[in-house]
């Protein structure tokens, strides 16, 4: 199996970190084929314009998804789209490394799957959800807070942590036909050590199946 590692976190010494290299670690030990996709160390540009294309549909009026669309259908993406793009389709499981910032993930992140997981090659009309281009993969989330788990209970000051990860597993991930179910979430994790990452991902490998 191949499996994408997407990861967003600045800080190599980070809980986030540790979980990157564990999981590829442990992935690559199951026998798969690991690629990470590493935002800040490549310099990911999250910022969408008329730079996504080599192509215009409309040089007036610029419309993201119609542009997408045109880009897709004669291979006018930029070069950074088109690599991360050749990542998404050579893969089988999706694994996605992030902390949760303000409620979400990191403007970096939501910035990949704006420009990466485009009109034409995830989605389109008709081509949602289940019914979407990626439908029979998988996704997975790895998520780290600085919130204790009573900040993210059903009566804490966040609410119930599943409420939150609702938008990337589904809207996110789930729009492309990614079935991204399976949550390992790490609370607290400002009082973690790196080194208990690999506990964190005990049921990476059962996941991934």
């Amino acid at each position: 199996m191949n499996v994408l590692i997407v990861y967003a976190n600045p800080e190599p010494s980070s809980f986030c970190a540790a979980l990157k290299t564990a999981a590829q670690e442990a992935l690559m030990a199951a026998g798969h084929g690991v690629e990470v996709s590493d935002l800040y160390a490549e310099q990911f540009n999250p910022v969408a314009g008329r730079h996504d294309f080599s192509t215009s549909a409309d040089p007036v009026r610029f419309h993201y998804q119609q542009e997408q669309m045109k880009a897709f259908a004669e291979g006018g993406f930029s070069v950074e789209i088109q690599r991360e793009q050749a990542r998404v389709a050579k893969a089988h499981l999706y694994l996605f490394i992030y902390p949760l910032w303000w409620g979400g993930m990191p403007a970096i992140l939501k910035g990949w799957f704006d420009r990466v997981m485009a009109y034409g090659f995830a989605y389109a009309d008709g081509k949602r959800f289940d019914s979407g281009f990626f439908k029979g993969r998988h996704g997975l989330l790895a998520i780290t807070t600085g919130g204790t788990p009573e900040r993210f209970s059903e009566d804490g000051v966040y609410g119930p942590i599943e409420t939150l990860l609702t938008p990337p597993k589904k809207n996110h991930a789930g729009i492309s036909g990614v079935d991204c179910r399976a949550v390992i979430c790490g609370l607290w994790c400002s009082a973690c050590q790196p080194t208990n990452a690999r506990a964190l991902l005990a049921g990476l490998d059962r996941a991934g199946r």
